[in-house]
């Protein structure tokens, strides 16, 4: 089969969408005439779309999208907003603060975590459950020192 032609959504001459209006079948020539849709997908810029692939590849790890596409976080997240407005929907600028509060509030939750395991394990001790040099093993462990 030979290489398909990138599809256009813009007319070149008036700039409107285009739509679709007949489909073949390369393989045993069916033709079905028509009015048909483009996907959204169809009219974001290749430099959007490229991202859309590698953030969706990456599985949304900035990291890992800085990594490969060399660029910094602020890029990635401008990048990111232009997907979001190409594909039809609004950039909502208080979700950076929501995820800074929402990791706060994580930290917390693990320390306090951290707190009752090293109470549990001081009682422990009181009861005659775990011998200290244990329980100091135990305490390095829960808290990373240890792997």
């Amino acid at each position: 089969m030979n290489k398909l032609n990138q599809v256009i959504t813009k007319c070149p001459i008036c700039n409107e969408n285009l739509h679709i209006m007949h489909l073949a079948c390369g393989n045993c020539h069916t033709e079905i005439k028509g009015e048909f849709s483009f996907s959204k997908f169809n009219y974001i810029n290749q430099e959007t779309l490229y991202f859309i692939e590698i953030f969706v590849k990456n599985r949304g790890n900035i990291k890992a999208i800085e990594k490969e596409m060399n660029i910094s976080y602020p890029t990635v997240k401008k990048y990111l907003d232009e997907a979001i407005v190409s594909l039809g929907y609004k950039v909502d600028d208080n979700l950076d603060d929501f995820d800074f509060k929402e990791k706060q509030t994580s930290s917390k939750f693990e320390e306090a975590s951290l707190k009752n395991k090293q109470q549990e394990i001081l009682n422990k001790i009181k009861v005659g459950e775990l011998k200290v040099d244990e329980a100091v093993s135990l305490i390095k462990k829960i808290k990373g020192d240890i792997k």
